[in-house]
């Protein structure tokens, strides 16, 4: 067993890539939860689809992806407040659009301005090449969205929770949104960078909805999912490793299992586990 633990650890890149795989697991979860108690789920997977077009144009111009993708997913989320404001379509239809037309941009541009990027890679990832620098830039970036979460947590609850009572206290509703899409926006980013779009998203929403079959407060919604998608990150890499399996998507079906188990043995909510009273 202990040479089942110690083996993988024997090689700089599982190391980087288990340390990686730590940091993204505390963080998307904590982020990930506010989509969830605002039922904004599917907005996560919108915002990572949409930065196609802004690593497309960044990387065509050599600055740094970073301000691309950055930008085109701060604007897919003033699309979809447009559409919003100016029509009776729902959020989910304008969503599932904007999802859809910018990703299908990203991959025209992608053609068209023949940029090196690797679509593979971009939806897929990479953890196991990571290098330090990006250990040390997402444990930066990831610092600074955790310390404005903490800084601004009352705020932020009181936004999610109740928008019309945030607006009638005086709460800057609008300064509030742009922090929660900037927030989302760049952890959804440095994760994509590092493991790609498809296991970002599934970091973001899985532990957080697993959590939230756990537990029934907010600052315990944001640990026990950031628990969570340290063990997923953690225990998906070693499966990848003993079994030969990619990386990413074992680390995806391990937080998958999580949630199947949370969704059959949660005490309150668990389906064999829920008092009688519930099941009825």
């Amino acid at each position: 067993m202990l040479h089942w633990l110690l083996e993988p650890l024997s090689y700089e890149f599982m190391r980087t890539a288990i340390a990686t795989g730590i940091l993204i697991g505390i963080l998307c979860p904590v982020v990930g939860c506010y989509l969830i108690v605002q039922r904004m789920a599917l907005l996560g997977d919108v915002i990572a689809h949409a930065i196609l077009p802004g690593l497309a144009i960044a990387n065509y111009f050599g600055i740094d992806i970073l301000w691309g993708a950055f930008s085109f997913g701060m604007f897919s989320t003033f699309v979809i407040a447009w559409i919003r404001s100016q029509s009776r379509v729902k959020v989910d239809a304008a969503m599932a659009l904007t999802f859809a037309s910018f990703f299908a941009l990203g991959v025209t541009l992608l053609n068209l301005l023949r940029s090196r990027l690797d679509l593979h890679e971009i939806l897929f990832g990479d953890i196991l090449s990571v290098s330090m620098n990006d250990v040390w830039r997402t444990l930066v970036i990831g610092l600074v969205i955790l310390f404005t979460i903490k800084l601004c947590y009352k705020e932020f609850l009181f936004y999610t929770f109740d928008r019309t009572g945030a607006e009638a206290i005086g709460l800057p509703i609008r300064a509030i949104n742009l922090g929660l899409m900037a927030i989302i926006t760049l952890t959804l980013i440095i994760g994509m960078k590092i493991v790609g779009v498809i296991l970002v998203v599934s970091l973001m929403v899985g532990p957080a909805i697993t959590a939230y079959l756990l537990v029934k407060e907010l600052h315990w919604m944001m640990i026990v999912g950031a628990g969570l998608g340290v063990l997923a990150s953690v225990t998906g890499m070693y499966v990848s490793y003993h079994l030969n399996l990619p990386s990413g998507p074992a680390i995806a079906l391990v937080i998958f299992a999580l949630f199947l188990l949370a969704l059959f043995f949660s005490p309150n909510q668990g389906i064999l586990t829920r008092p009688r009273q519930q099941k009825e």
